[in-house]
Formats: structure tokens, sequence, C-alpha cells
């Protein structure tokens, strides 16, 4: 990053917001995540270790495409793995409400910002 240190989950969230302009890179996500949680979900109905073990990989892996692809930046999981996890089930709540739009152009001012649209609503 080369930034200041992040120190609290509230200065995280408007930065991997903007990790996240893209609603394809956003869909990606959407889509690792909800496949990690239901692999993870069955794999303990199930008691089968397998699918557990396999969840991550499922849901980092979309995840981690959109953005070294789409985006072409660094997932923040590098940088901050915990907030970056409970980033993504807030973001898909967000968006399971309709809302991660809004929230995007509350910070970027669009709902499609440019990849250097600055923040304009700090932390």
């Amino acid at each position: 990053m080369g930034e200041k240190k992040i120190k609290s989950f509230k200065e995280f969230w408007p930065y991997y917001v903007g990790e996240h302009r893209s609603p394809l890179c956003r869909a990606l996500h959407y889509a690792g995540t909800s496949t990690a949680l239901a692999l993870a979900g069955m794999g303990l109905i199930t008691f089968n270790p397998f699918m557990i073990a396999v969840a991550p990989v499922f849901g980092y892996g979309p995840a981690w495409i959109a953005h070294f692809f789409i985006e072409k930046n660094r997932p923040a999981t590098f940088d901050y793995p915990l907030w970056s996890f409970l980033a993504d089930f807030k973001m898909l709540g967000l968006a399971l409400r309709g809302k991660m739009g809004d929230e995007v152009a509350r910070f970027y001012g669009s709902t499609h910002p440019a990849p250097d649209a600055p923040l304009i609503v700090p932390a």
C-alpha cells in the first residue's frame, strides 16, 4: 500500500470499498463468498472436512481473479486479512439489501467510479 497503516475497521472500510469499484469485481466477490459459505455450511452439516477445507479456495479464488484482472490491484487480504474477511461479509450483506452501490457512491461519488476517483467522504 505504501500509505499510512490503517488502524481500525472504520478507516479500512472506505479503502476496501475503493478497491472494489467495479460491479463485476464485486459480483465475483459475492459469488465467491456465497459459495464458500455454502461449502463450509454443508461441510459442517455433513461432517465433511474436505468441503470445509476447499471453501476458502472457492471464496478467495474468484475475488483474487477479480482484483488481478478487473480492478488491477492487490487484494486487501494480503495486508489486512481479518478486516478484509469481515468486509467481504459486510459488502455481501449490503449487496443483498441492494445498498452496496449506494455505499460506493457515498465514498466515491458514483456507483461506477473511475479507478482514480478520489475518496469524497473520509472514514
